[in-house]
């Protein structure tokens, strides 16, 4: 065993002495610091060789990064939605390609009507960029009905948010910011922290860049559908011919005009990189996600049973009026 690993051995019989555990106790790292440099080591390679072994840390071991996943979760889980797939997935992967020279952080902004994966995707992307997935503690989730409830507070809570913001970033630069319901939201939460999603190298000391902000909201969805619906008329070819720049004038305003954003900073600055549609989901979507209920409960999908969910589906013209969002407990109902 050579002296490197003879040392590294050394120290984590120290931690286990400690009983370290995710939530790691101060005096027993300030030990092992001191042990280790002792030992001729600097406090980076104590960290990764030992604690980092543990717990979370912010590195490219407990953040992989692991777009491999993503797509078979995207393949698997995810349908009617190839504009998705495709820009979501680049999107992320040029990030953190190319993260040491980013410029700034990545925003991304999701829009549609109700059960069209927003949440779903958001959840996937958190599970392939962190091992602790949606327990890390580096991503931050919020609620705008939960979260930011009263208007009368909108100040409160932009200057909160940014506390919050500049906290996560100081202990890991490749925190993850995701703020679900962005409809319900106050109008002006968002302004305070312009600066932190600009082109800045620090902004208070600290590098936003190596971030990622994630917006979702049902805003935009009819504009979205009726995109749809307009290329169906007028062309009757496949949807998946529509690709993202159908629909991103049309989110911008949407987002700009409605909800959280609405006459926000971030988007009169064009601080938001990309919208994103969450396309309307048709029938054969709908028996898809169907399928994956079943499969995941063990259930065999008769078509009685098929058709016994569909019709608790509400159809408006061609597309689900809610999605899949209600097919999970509907499908446990045969469990």
């Amino acid at each position: 065993m050579n002296t490197h690993r003879r040392a590294t051995f050394v120290l984590i019989l120290i931690l286990c002495y400690f009983k370290i555990s995710l939530s790691i106790e101060p005096i027993s790292t300030g030990i092992v610091i001191g042990v280790g440099t002792l030992m001729g080591y600097n406090h980076e390679t104590i960290y990764e060789n030992t604690i980092c072994r543990i717990a979370e840390c912010c590195n490219d071991r407990s953040i992989p990064k692991n777009f491999t996943q993503l797509k078979e979760d995207f393949n698997k889980h995810l349908f009617g939605q190839h504009i998705v797939q495709e820009q979501v997935l680049k999107a992320l992967e040029n990030h953190y390609h190319y993260i040491e020279t980013s410029k700034k952080p990545l925003v991304m902004s999701f829009h549609g009507t109700p059960g069209t994966g927003k949440n779903f995707v958001a959840d996937f992307i958190v599970k392939a960029i962190y091992k602790n997935g949606l327990d890390s503690k580096y991503v931050h989730r919020f609620s705008g009905k939960l979260d930011f409830a009263s208007e009368a507070l909108t100040d409160i809570y932009s200057n909160e948010l940014k506390k919050v913001i500049f906290s996560a970033i100081k202990m890991c630069p490749m925190s993850m910011f995701i703020f679900d319901e962005v409809d319900a939201m106050p109008i002006g939460v968002f302004d305070t922290i312009t600066s932190l999603l600009d082109h800045h190298e620090k902004v208070n000391g600290l590098d936003f860049r190596k971030a990622v902000f994630i917006f979702l909201g049902n805003t935009g969805g009819v504009g979205i559908a009726d995109t749809v619906y307009k290329h169906y008329k007028n062309h009757q070819h496949s949807r998946e011919e529509l690709k993202l720049h159908h629909f991103e004038t049309i989110l911008e305003l949407s987002a700009y005009n409605e909800g959280g954003l609405k006459k926000s900073r971030p988007i009169e600055s064009g601080l938001i990189d990309h919208f994103i549609p969450f396309l309307p989901l048709e029938k054969q979507h709908i028996i898809a996600c169907i399928e994956v209920e079943f499969k995941r409960l063990g259930i065999e999908m008769t078509e009685q049973r098929k058709n016994d969910l569909l019709d608790y589906v509400t159809f408006e013209g061609l597309f689900a009026k809610n999605g899949c969002k209600r097919i999970s407990k509907k499908a446990e109902i045969y469990a």
